[in-house]
Formats: structure tokens, sequence, C-alpha cells
């Protein structure tokens, strides 16, 4: 399995059979100028209906689109979402957001879109293992860095790679990836938008990857 950090909050996943998903495609321009996607895929998931996390449009090739906490299996693969909120008032102040689990080539995938809010117990049960854990970390329209590291020492992953954070080609009032870093041991900063995982491959304590965005 191949993760590849277009931009963003969106990566596209792709099997070692050729099927692939794209998560949470956005919109270019505004503050948000990473390249515009034209990546073709199998599926598509959709976390919450923002422009920056909701351009199913760009993406070719007619691909199924998961929204929503309704399980769902496509080519094998099988969709569980878990509700949660896009801040930490029940939705109140920017609404719902939908948390995607997945396995490829069984290596369990979490995709947490934009999570506004502590994982609460029962969250955490219904989000379960994870292997790669893709977390936005820059604040203000999400959590934060203390509250991802909360989230990343809950859930156990073996993989975490950052997303949704300040770089110079997004402009949102949003933290750079360095202070989700500060302190940490075991981060990889990788000179690519990709990395290959295989099961059995994974590394035995919890490693954060930085990657460059592809777009």
């Amino acid at each position: 399995m191949k993760i590849k950090w277009l931009g963003h909050a969106s990566f596209m996943i792709t099997s070692d059979a050729g099927t692939k998903i794209i998560t949470d495609p956005y919109v270019t321009g505004g503050n948000l100028n990473y390249g515009e996607i034209e990546e073709s895929a199998d599926i598509v998931t959709v976390s919450h209906e923002h422009g920056d996390h909701n351009n199913v449009a760009a993406v070719g090739g007619k691909p199924e689109v998961v929204r929503g906490t309704v399980p769902v299996e496509i080519k094998g693969i099988k969709f569980d979402g878990i509700p949660t909120y896009h801040d930490d008032a029940g939705g109140s102040k920017r609404g719902n957001n939908t948390a995607f689990c997945f396995e490829v080539d069984g290596i369990r995938v979490c995709h947490l879109g934009d999570l506004g809010h502590r994982l609460g117990n029962k969250e955490v049960a219904e989000l379960g293992q994870i292997d790669i854990l893709l977390i936005p970390v820059g604040g203000f329209y999400t959590i934060d860095a203390r509250v991802a590291t909360e989230a990343c020492d809950r859930l156990k992953p073996k993989v975490i790679i950052p997303m949704h954070y300040k770089t110079d080609k997004c402009a949102y009032p949003i933290a750079e990836v360095d202070e989700f870093l500060r302190g940490k041991k075991e981060v990889s900063r990788l000179d690519a938008s990709q990395v290959e995982f295989k099961p059995g491959e994974l590394p035995p304590t919890t490693q954060i990857m930085v990657l460059k965005p592809a777009l």
C-alpha cells in the first residue's frame, strides 16, 4: 500500500492491486494554494461538506463517494464512519465531521477529517486499533498540537502522518507542523510525498512521518 499526501487533508492511498482512494479533495484558491487535484480514483471519502474537503468533482475516474457513518464496502474495502464534530461545542459552530477507518492490504488506516474536539472513550473504542493515523494538527479549525498529541497517545497507532497545518501553500490561520513535532522522538521528515507500507513491516514503536505535499 502506498500513501501520497496531495496537500491539506487530501491523500491518495493506492492498494497493491491498484485500487485508489482519495480523501477529502480540496478546492484550490483563496488561502489554499496547493495544486489542482487532477488524479483519478476509484473511491473518494468526504469527512464533511466544506470546500477544502469535498471537491469530489476534481477527481477523475467516476469514483464512488463515501460520506456519513453508514458502513459501506467498495471493491473489497470496508469503510467505517465514526461520527465526530468539527468543533468542541457538539457541532454548533462548524457542524459534524466523520472519521473514516478502512483496511487496505491488511493495514488499518484512519483519517480523522477535521476533528475539532478531544476524543471520548466511546469514540476511541469505535475507532479501534489503528496502524496508520492521518491526523489534523494545525488548530483553530481543528484540534491543535496538544489535543492531537493526546489523541495519538490514546489511539496508539504504529504510524502518524500529520495533516491540515500551515505551509507555504496554506495561508489559513493555523499552526505549522513544528508545533506538533516539538519534543517528540521518532520523527522522520521525508523528502518525498509518498511512502509505502507493507503488513508485518510496520515500525514496532510509534513513528511520526512528515510528508511533502505532492501538489
